[in-house]
Formats: structure tokens, C-alpha cells, sequence
């Protein structure tokens, strides 16, 4: 094969592999399904998260349940935007995006504090290690075990300053996004389990 032919098929082959990463894994009610999607040598979940996991100590099945309730595993995921006159897309409410929904002052902090200056939110191996890093920061500092999704989900969704003051207390849609993060970790925990990823 010749030097141009073959740098047509790496060419082809880094198209595909991205072509599929911005396509939302199906099945992402099942952990086991999602990673079997995304085990390719371009991106593989399933090694992402685990390094997460040993590098924050935060079980895979909580990292996963967090980016499956926050973008449904979508890469480009964003806020809806408001509607002027009630009818003209106008701006988004937050500057959440990606696989995380990190905010921008959130995601700029998580890259400081770990020299990862090159992540990006609509990678998913940096969205996963920011969820670690996240979680990690809140168990050292509020008290919350590392895996205790319901708790962590609270502190996510509310931020460190929210969950301190208790911003979820009178806010039941808060808990039920936190409870259904909850269930949503120990179901993963279990297929994890039954399919040998754990």
C-alpha cells in the first residue's frame, strides 16, 4: 500500500471513530450496552472511566449515572435556550455543556487544579475525570462518601456552596433528579457486575 493510500485509510478510520463518538450511545439505561458501543482503540468508556475511578476513588457506576442523568451521554448536550417574545431562540440559561454539563468557571477551575489545560467538555474521557475530580472535591469537603451518589448527585447539581447551604431541602425536583441518579448507580453497579466490568 502506498504512503498516500494508507494516509487515506487513517484518515477514513479517525473520521469514522469521531463520527461515532458524536453519536449518543443507545441503551444508555444499561452501563454494560454503552460501554460494548464505545470500546474502540479511538475511545474506549469503559478504560476512561476506570482511570477515573482509580484516580478520584469514585465507583464507576456513580461517574456514569452522573453523566447519563446530566447529558444522556451526548457529547454537544446544552441547556435549552429562552425564548424572546416567545418565540425567538434566545440565550441559554447556563453555560453548562457537553458529556458534564460543567459550567465554565467549574470547567476552568477542574483544568487549573489538574494541569489538564487541553480537556475538553465534549471529550469523554476529560468529562468523566471532571466528574471524579467534582465528586472527589466534594466528598474531601463536605463529608460525603465517595460512594454515595444520592448525596454527591446534591452537591453536582447544587454546587459546593448550594449543598452547604441546603439548597436542596426545599427543592424536590432537585432530590428526585438525585434519587434517580442514586438508583440509576446501583442498577449500573449490578449489570456491571453481571457482564464482568466491574
Amino acid at each position: 500500500m502506498s504512503a498516500y493510500n494508507f494516509s487515506r485509510v487513517l484518515t477514513v478510520a479517525a473520521l469514522l471513530g469521531l463520527s461515532a463518538c458524536a453519536t449518543p450511545p443507545s441503551q444508555i439505561n444499561n452501563v454494560c450496552a454503552v460501554f460494548d458501543q464505545r470500546d474502540g482503540w479511538i475511545d474506549n468508556w469503559h478504560s476512561a472511566a476506570k482511570r477515573a475511578e482509580a484516580k478520584h476513588g469514585i465507583p464507576v457506576p456513580v461517574l456514569m449515572a452522573t453523566v447519563r442523568k446530566e447529558s444522556g451521554f451526548k457529547a454537544n448536550a446544552k441547556p435549552p435556550r429562552t425564548k424572546l417574545l416567545g418565540f425567538i431562540p434566545w440565550k441559554r440559561h447556563s453555560t453548562a455543556t457537553g458529556y458534564s454539563q460543567a459550567l465554565n468557571g467549574t470547567w476552568t477551575q477542574y483544568r487549573n487544579e489538574t494541569g489538564n489545560f487541553a480537556a475538553r467538555r465534549t471529550s469523554f474521557a476529560d468529562a468523566v475525570d471532571f466528574v471524579g475530580w467534582y465528586h472527589a472535591r466534594s466528598a474531601s469537603t463536605l463529608g460525603i462518601a465517595r460512594n454515595d451518589a444520592y448525596n454527591l448527585y446534591l452537591a453536582y447539581y447544587s454546587g459546593w456552596n448550594g449543598y452547604r447551604r441546603g439548597a436542596h431541602k426545599n427543592n424536590a425536583g432537585i432530590r428526585n433528579y438525585a434519587h434517580e441518579t442514586d438508583a440509576m448507580a446501583r442498577r449500573y453497579a449490578q449489570q456491571m457486575q453481571s457482564c464482568g466490568r466491574l
